[in-house]
C-alpha cells in the first residue's frame, strides 16, 4: 500500500496543503510499530516533489514519475534564474537518466491512498473533521502571451490603440463569464504582468495564465473550446496577436468505490459519524497521477479560518488531525478483513 502527498507549496502558502500527507502517515506507522502491530502487506509512504509546479512550471513532476509518465522534455524547462530542471538534479547529485527506473509495477500494489486538508468550506460547514473524496477536478492550464502595440499614453487616440492589457482584461472576463455559467466548471486567472510597464505607455505586452477545472473532462473540454474561441475573437478586434502555450492538462481522477466505501467505514469507527461527508476536490493532488497504477482513495481533514488555503492563515486543529490518524490506522488495520 502506498501513501503520500507532496511536500512543495505555492509562493506564501500555508504549512499544511500536502505536507499533512507525508507527516500523519509516518506517526501513525510509528505509533503501529510502538505497538509491535505488523501488516499484512508493506506499507510505503513518499514524499513527492513539485506537485505545484512552482519553479519549473510543470506539476506533478515526482508522482508522474513513480507512475512511469515522466515526460523527459519537462528536463529542460527552466526556473526564474535561468536553471534547467536537469542541471538542478545533477547539481543535487541525481542523474536524470535514471527517473525511469523509479517507476512502479501495477501489479505489486494494493492501492494509493492520500491524506489532504480539504483546502476549501465544505467540511467546516457541515461540522465534520473527516470526510470522503469521491474524486479529483480535471484542469488544464494555459499561458498567454498578447501582443500589440506600444505607444504615447496621450497621442494615441483610442480609437487606434492595440492595447494589450485592455485585451488582456477582456480574456478575464470572458473565463469568468463563461466559467460562471456553469456550476460545474471553475476558472482562474491567477497572473497578471505587464513586462516593462510604464505609467505613460500603452501596454504593447502583457502575459496572463488560465486555469480551467471541472469534475468531468467533457464539461471542462467545452468550456476550454469556448474560452479559446472568444480569445481568437478579441484578438481580432482588437488588432493583437495571443499565443497560448498549454503548460499543463490532467484527467479528471475518480477515487474507487471500494477505496471509498473503506474510508467510509473507517471515519464512522474513528469518529462514531456515520454519514460521513463525501465530497469531490476542486484542487489538483498527486493522487491524479498515481490513478493510472493503482485503486486510489482519499481522506480529506477539515481546515479553519473559512476553509482559506495557499495562504498563510491556512489552519489545521490538532483534535481534527488525531481523527485522521486514528481513520487511517483503522483504514489500515481493516483493509484485507473488507471488500
Amino acid at each position: 500500500m502506498m501513501t503520500g502527498s507532496h511536500y512543495d507549496t505555492v509562493l506564501n502558502a500555508g504549512k499544511y496543503d500536502g505536507r499533512l500527507g507525508i507527516v500523519l502517515p509516518m506517526v501513525v506507522a510509528w505509533q503501529l510499530r510502538q505497538r509491535g502491530v505488523v501488516l499484512p502487506f508493506d506499507l510505503e509512504i513518499l514524499g513527492f516533489s513539485d506537485e505545484e509546479g512552482v519553479r519549473f512550471k510543470t506539476t506533478f513532476i515526482g508522482s508522474s514519475a513513480v507512475a512511469g509518465q515522466f515526460d523527459t522534455r519537462i528536463l529542460d524547462h527552466t526556473d526564474a534564474d535561468g536553471i534547467s530542471m536537469r542541471a538542478a538534479l545533477q547539481r543535487a547529485g541525481f542523474d536524470p537518466a535514471e527517473i525511469p527506473s523509479i517507476a512502479r509495477d501495477p501489479q505489486g500494489l494494493l492501492g494509493y491512498v492520500e491524506i489532504h486538508i480539504e483546502q476549501g468550506p465544505v467540511l467546516l460547514d457541515a461540522g465534520q473533521a473527516l470526510g470522503v473524496v469521491t474524486g479529483i477536478a480535471g484542469s488544464v492550464r494555459y499561458l498567454v502571451n498578447i501582443t500589440g502595440l506600444a505607444g504615447h499614453a496621450g497621442t494615441v487616440p483610442m480609437g487606434l490603440r492595440r492595447d494589450a492589457a485592455a485585451a488582456a482584461a477582456e480574456v478575464i472576463l470572458a473565463v469568468e463569464r463563461r466559467c460562471a455559467a456553469n456550476p460545474g466548471v471553475v476558472g482562474t486567472v491567477g497572473q497578471l504582468n505587464v513586462p516593462g510597464g510604464a505609467i505613460n505607455v500603452i501596454p504593447g505586452q502583457c502575459e496572463l495564465s488560465i486555469d480551467l477545472r471541472a469534475a468531468d473532462d467533457v464539461t471542462r473540454d467545452a468550456a476550454l473550446a469556448d474560452v479559446l474561441a472568444e480569445i481568437e475573437r478579441i484578438g481580432a478586434r482588437r488588432g493583437v496577436s495571443i499565443q497560448l502555450d498549454k503548460v499543463m492538462q490532467a484527467a479528471a481522477a475518480p477515487c474507487s468505490p471500494r477505496m471509498q466505501a473503506r474510508w467510509s467505514r473507517s471515519i464512522a469507527r474513528a469518529t462514531g459519524n456515520q454519514q460521513p461527508r463525501q465530497l469531490p476536490s476542486g484542487a489538483g493532488h498527486d493522487a491524479m497521477k498515481m490513478a493510472a497504477i493503482a485503486d486510489i482513495g482519499m481522506l480529506f481533514v477539515r481546515c479553519g479560518n473559512g476553509g482559506i488555503s495557499h495562504h498563510p492563515d491556512e489552519s489545521l486543529e490538532l483534535p481534527d488531525a488525531a481523527l485522521a490518524a486514528a481513520a487511517f490506522e483503522d483504514f489500515l488495520l481493516s483493509f484485507q478483513d473488507e471488500p
